[in-house]
């Protein structure tokens, strides 16, 4: 086990080179896609390390409820240092749990809110709320998937920015984006080193529903107006799980990639260029990071095994 467990906890450190380029290199569904993997992986591979860590940290707490074979010292030496890290294990982990669910507490308070408040509208997919404020967003769950959107935002848009607006909110529903979206804010919450990755799945996920849209309505030019005016007078989004046409973010470089010709579609980069290095690089990181949780993950059961007795 040894120093293994605390590698899951700067691993991530890895991706940071296809944070970056996968914004610029790769297609936007496939950087979402990896980046959200990644993130997923190494923040449960942390969180594992910590819970590991934190069994040795309450087993020397006095009066803890354990069996006394948990603080034995061979268990306690599975862990380098463990009198600091064993205790400092405790908070941290406690700390990562309560952010997580504060996550996931305000993601449903949020969605069930906007559900509510749709309640007397037809079920149709699109809700038109009659609001003066300009703001729109793709709303998943409930009876069915919906795009809202206020009066105030439809009046400040051209009905060829209209259709590019329900294009892209449909985009969002039709590939989960909320997933994505809700896993790296997890991830980030659990480790505070995925936290690049988390903002560039949010631009890329914006991406990846803007060239679905350019496809839609068939203009890029159209969904570039669009996005533009929808950012100048909107407020985004209620919550950063939830995707919309002018989510916070780099609106300049969104439009100036609808500008440019269409990416290509590359499922995996070639390992001789650099974004290829980059993503190899990530991938290994990963990969590491889960052997060397589930490692000492092993060894950790087989010592408890070994010194609790039957």
């Amino acid at each position: 086990m040894g120093v293994f467990v605390f590698l899951p906890l700067v691993l991530p450190l890895t991706a940071w080179p296809i944070a970056r380029l996968a914004e610029h290199r790769l297609h936007p569904r496939t950087a979402t896609r990896l980046l959200t993997g990644v993130a997923a992986v190494m923040a449960v591979c942390s969180t594992v390390c910590l819970a590991l860590a934190m069994v040795v940290g309450t087993a020397q707490l006095p009066g803890n409820p354990l069996p006394d074979g948990w603080s034995d010292p061979e268990v306690r030496a599975a862990v380098p240092y463990d009198e600091v890290v064993g205790k400092a294990a405790i908070p941290a982990l406690c700390a990562v749990l309560s952010a997580c669910g504060r996550t996931l507490w305000r993601h449903g308070r949020v969605r069930r809110r906007a559900h509510r408040a749709l309640a007397g509208l037809r079920g149709t997919g699109v809700a038109v709320l009659p609001d003066a404020e300009p703001y729109a967003y793709a709303l998943p769950g409930g009876r069915r998937d919906r795009v809202v959107v206020t009066t105030g935002l439809l009046r400040s848009l051209a009905p060829a920015e209209r259709r590019a607006l329900f294009a892209h909110e449909r985009a969002h529903l039709a590939a989960g984006h909320h997933r994505f979206l809700l896993t790296v804010q997890l991830a980030a919450r659990a480790n505070p080193f995925l936290r690049p990755l988390r903002t560039a799945v949010a631009y890329t996920a914006e991406r990846w529903a803007d060239e679905d849209a350019a496809q839609t309505v068939g203009s890029r030019r159209t969904v570039a107006h669009a996005i533009g005016k929808a950012a100048l007078v909107s407020r985004g989004t209620p919550v950063a799980t939830l995707a919309g046409l002018a989510a916070p973010g780099p609106v300049p470089r969104r439009v100036a990639a609808l500008l440019a010709p269409a990416p290509a579609v590359r499922r995996w980069p070639s390992l001789f260029t650099l974004v290829g290095l980059a993503a190899w690089g990530a991938a290994a990181g990963t990969a590491v990071s889960a052997m060397a949780s589930a490692n000492s993950t092993v060894t950790m059961v087989r010592i408890l095994y070994a010194a609790t007795p039957l």
